[in-house]
């Protein structure tokens, strides 16, 4: 198409074919097939160019034109065309003045390789060259190439976007495939980075080279590593240097795997892999753009008769409807359809919706333009002789001004060619529907968007995702499952961090949450439930009255009690009779008043403790035990007196009259209270929790504090218990009236028994029990002191009430002794 202006461009619109026909060498333009999918690019370039044509607005009254060159991915071949484009048909370097020609800028792509050849013949020049391929991170480079542009975004967030699938379906094992080249080698550096940080690992990782050869026994040699776990296979590279390879490799997978592609495999696989047939799921990252108004509209308008000097339309009219024969009678076209269009054409030969490769060719032409049309506006002096038909800008200063330009294109999307300053691209999630076999249906499935908050930058709609034909379950391709709450990871030996084994929690300790690497130890007030998942509030535990155990001990601590004042009010009624007054009256009174508060003080261990009752637990018991015990002291030390005294020339008559057994009481009592109040100042009982003892209770009981002030309070009182049972066992077979030395005796043997019995006990009990064996110590030792002392007493007044009396006493030592 001609213009004022106009804009060369490199498309590889054939390949070299195989002649199985003649064993003999054939001419290349003999044996060559033409690419279809790639026409769409020569459509984008004629379509773009005239819209700006049409438009009022741009480039005031100059037009655009276009020339279209084929080129072939071969070192010989490739810098055919261009040589010709830019030095005439002799292919003599510099004898063609650059000056004097109409271009102004360059189209190539979409294979880096292309561009790369291209570029370093035309940045000789510094002739403006537009890429249109993906981008390319050695054509970004400046200083090899200054006359080159990519339009194609930088893929920074592609390696985000295919690490956010793979958490979105939970698919933390999977394989990589990539070629060994600079441009896959920076997204697999980004992607296995982004990998690590969320805990997605490799299964497997397979570089293949660039030869042929290498790809079969190197795909060969990776049956077993890539059927034998990961059902998710990412690959990268170009479209040329894998497609051999992915056909081959799709003979190799396992049906049900999930095949991740980025943009670069848009064109081939769809059009080439998946028309296999392939049983397998695709998954392909594409650029978002957005639908260009008029593209298909224009695309079925077009043919031959439309333009007569395109013979590419002419070969593919020729191949695709067979208009004639012959090729030389398809100029004339006697024997096409008048009506026949492009949309005739399989989706998979032809595609009627602008590709994303074919939108940067239409960006790329308004560049340009708008280049253009900024130098027009400004009268930048550049190497013109007027703006009229004929006298067109330079090339180098269209490179001047492209470097800043920045525009909205018709559909509004904001175009930069500056590397550093363009936008990160958006990704369509396309799948590819081939059920029923062979429809080969692009269905787009989801997006992602490095602009939205973080955790909603992808997008998809499940229901319309297909999985391989026959499975409607989402495959799983993890190397262990998941652990459930109650269970941590537990990481394997020498194995990636995604495989682990299920450990249950330790006791008390919680996994609230799935894939927990350690478990969380529940607070002192809670406790964990069986399955270890979640933290329970602990049930407050004490030894209360309502409590079966502690109702009991509190009925018979009244019991006791109550006894005693029984056993006091008959000792009162019956003070004159002589077995009460044996062995000192006074001191019966204060044994029994002492053992009252003895079983009144076990209630202190019952009920909820509090800093008051905890101090009065032990102090009351030390105090009133030593009490009780100092006067069992005192009453054997009566009986010995008492016996002493009869004795002719004896001075302890002195002391018993006097009464000096009566001030063993305030003496030992003032020593235990003195041992009671250094433990007061120095560390008192507190209240105190217990977690452990006890689950899913957390029990609140009484701390003794000072640990040495409780065992010098108990040893005291078991000193005196001690020395009371020897003195009383020592007595106990004097001939004396009335003498209750033995009772003296049994009763401290039972109650140094009975803590004795304590200490081993209370120091193995935990919790409530533990305050139930000292509670139970306390009555059993004071029950003791009570039966074995009062009971025989009790027994004679009630029942033997002529014992009771001196004569009774000496009638029948009489009738014993006849």
């Amino acid at each position: 198409m001609d213009g004022d202006v106009m804009i060369a461009g490199f498309f590889p619109l054939n390949s070299l074919g195989i002649d199985h026909n003649n064993n003999h060498a054939s001419r290349p333009e003999e044996n060559t097939r033409f690419i279809f999918k790639n026409y769409q690019f020569v459509l984008a370039l004629a379509f773009a160019i005239e819209e700006i044509n049409k438009n009022p607005q741009l480039l005031l009254n100059l037009t655009l034109g276009f020339e279209v060159y084929d080129v072939q991915i071969r070192a010989w071949t490739m810098f055919k065309n261009p040589f010709i484009w830019l030095f005439g048909k002799y292919n003599i370097p510099n004898y063609s003045c650059m000056r004097d020609s109409r271009s102004i800028a360059v189209l190539t792509g979409p294979l880096g390789i292309t561009s790369d050849q291209i570029g370093t013949l035309l940045g000789l020049y510094r002739f403006p060259q537009l890429t249109f391929g993906s981008f390319v991170h050695v054509l970004s480079d400046h200083h090899k190439f200054p006359a080159l542009y990519q339009m194609a975004p930088k893929d920074t967030s592609v390696a985000t976007a295919i690490v956010s699938l793979l958490l979105h379906f939970s698919w933390n094992w999977v394989g990589l495939l990539n070629l060994q080249n600079e441009n896959d080698l920076w997204v697999l550096a980004e992607l296995k980075e982004e990998m690590a940080k969320n805990r997605v690992c490799v299964a497997y990782e397979l570089v293949i080279s660039s030869q042929l050869i290498s790809h079969i026994f190197k795909a060969m040699a990776g049956y077993n590593e890539i059927n034998k776990s990961a059902n998710v296979l990412i690959i990268l590279g170009d479209n040329d240097s894998l497609i051999i390879l992915i056909i081959g490799i799709e003979q190799l997978l396992t049906k049900g795997k999930v095949c991740i592609m980025n943009s670069q495999w848009e064109f081939a696989l769809k059009r080439r892999y998946f028309l296999l047939g392939s049983p397998h799921v695709p998954l392909i990252f594409s650029h978002h753009h957005a639908d260009v108004s008029g593209f298909t509209d224009f695309v079925k308008a077009v043919n031959p008769s439309k333009y007569p000097e395109d013979i590419f339309l002419a070969r593919m009219w020729f191949l695709s409807f067979n208009c004639s024969a012959a090729v030389s009678d398809c100029v004339t076209w006697d024997n096409c359809l008048c009506n026949a269009s492009l949309d005739w054409l399989p989706g998979h030969i032809f595609d009627m919706n602008m590709s994303g490769h074919s939108y940067n060719i239409y960006n790329a032409v308004y560049a340009v333009a708008h280049a253009l049309h900024e130098m027009l506006l400004h009268h930048i002096e550049v190497q013109m002789m007027g703006i009229r038909k004929g006298m067109v800008p330079f090339h180098g200063q269209l490179l001047r001004v492209l470097r800043n330009i920045q525009f909205s294109n018709p559909v509004g999307e904001q175009v930069i060619l500056d590397q550093k300053s363009k936008l990160e691209p958006e990704y369509d999630i396309l799948n590819i529907w081939n059920f029923p076999e062979g429809l080969q249906l692009e269905v787009k499935i989801g997006k992602f968007s490095p602009y939205a908050l973080h955790g909603k930058q992808l997008s998809l709609s499940e229901d319309m995702l297909e999985w391989a034909i026959g499975t409607t379950e989402t495959p799983r391709s993890v190397c262990s499952e998941s652990c459930g709450p109650g269970f941590r990871k537990s990481p394997q030996d020498g194995q990636a961090a995604c495989c682990f084994d299920c450990t249950p929690c330790p006791k008390n300790e919680i996994a609230n949450d799935s894939d927990m690497g350690q478990c969380v130890k529940c607070a002192d007030h809670q406790y964990a439930n069986i399955q270890r998942s979640q933290c329970l509030l602990r049930e407050a535990s004490f030894l209360g009255f309502g409590d079966p155990l502690g109702m009991a001990l509190a009925c018979m601590a009244l019991c006791f009690s109550m006894q005693t004042a029984a056993v006091l009010g008959m000792f009162v009624k019956h003070q004159d009779t002589a077995i009460v007054k044996a062995n000192n009256r006074t001191l019966s009174y204060i044994l029994l008043i002492s053992l009252i508060f003895c079983f009144l003080c076990s209630l202190l261990f019952l009920g909820r403790p509090n800093t008051v009752t905890c101090i009065l637990q032990q102090i009351t018991f030390g105090v009133v035990f030593t009490v009780a015990v100092s006067t069992v002291l005192a009453k054997t030390v009566t009986v010995v007196l008492a016996f002493k005294a009869t004795s002719p020339g004896r001075r302890m008559r002195l002391f018993l009259v006097s009464g000096a057994p009566n001030f063993i009481i305030p003496i030992c009592t003032l020593i235990q209270m003195t041992f009671c109040g250094l433990w007061l100042g120095s560390s008192p009982p507190f209240v105190d929790t217990d977690a452990h003892s006890e689950h899913g209770h957390i029990i609140i009981l009484c701390n003794k504090g000072s640990l040495i002030a409780f065992y010098c309070v108990l040893g005291y009182l078991g000193t005196l218990a001690l020395a009371s049972f020897t003195l009383a066992f020592l007595a106990r077979n004097l001939p004396d009236t009335f003498n209750e030395a033995k009772f003296l005796t049994f009763s401290m043997l039972v109650f140094c028994s009975v803590w004795l019995t304590f200490l081993p006990v209370y120091h193995s009990a935990k919790g409530k029990v533990m305050v139930a064996v000292e509670v139970f110590s306390i009555l059993a030792s004071g029950a003791g002191l009570l039966g074995c002392i009062f009971a025989p007493k009790c027994y004679n007044i009630l029942l033997m009430s002529n014992r009771n009396t001196l004569h009774g006493f000496r009638d029948k030592s009489r009738s014993r002794r006849n």
